[in-house]
């Protein structure tokens, strides 16, 4: 498949958008796991604040509105500090047989906690290897959507 597109298999699902995010918690919204084969987090940081850290990992739930949340095992970055975080990026990759099935588990978020001081993040969750190809988002295909809506272009 070489003159395949990469956009063509790999799906932006969830965003934190670039923001001076305070010390505390931020999440993407729920992501079901049934339409790919595997997840991407891409975490980002820019200038951090005087002490800051970052830390980033994958949680689950059983439904979209997050019903029995725990952390997916393993599925966490080490922690980003200031005195050699600035402009640095991470990433967490995720299978959806890495998560708890046998309970129920099929919805995952991206969880990233900004400690001490304000600072520079973002991130992006990725769906990768899909079901059902070429991916086409929201904007371009609602019928069959399994990208983001917030992604307004993709040019091949």
């Amino acid at each position: 498949m070489i003159n395949r597109q990469i956009s063509e298999g790999l799906a932006l699902q969830a965003s934190i958008d670039p923001v001076s995010q305070a010390a505390g918690t931020i999440t993407t919204p729920w992501v079901s796991v049934y339409n790919f084969h595997n997840f991407l987090a891409l975490i980002s940081t820019g200038v951090l604040g005087a002490s800051a850290t970052v830390d980033a990992k994958i949680q689950q739930a059983t439904d979209i509105s997050g019903t029995g949340v725990k952390d997916v095992t393993g599925k966490a970055i080490a922690q980003i500090v200031k005195a050699s975080g600035d402009n640095k990026q991470a990433m967490i990759n995720l299978r959806p047989q890495e998560l708890d099935t046998n309970n129920g588990f099929g919805f995952v978020r991206l969880s990233l906690t900004v400690g001490v001081a304000a600072s520079l993040v973002g991130a992006y969750f990725f769906g990768g290897t899909p079901l059902f190809e070429p991916i086409k988002n929201a904007n371009a295909n609602p019928a069959i959507n399994l990208g983001a809506a917030s992604v307004v272009q993709i040019v091949a």
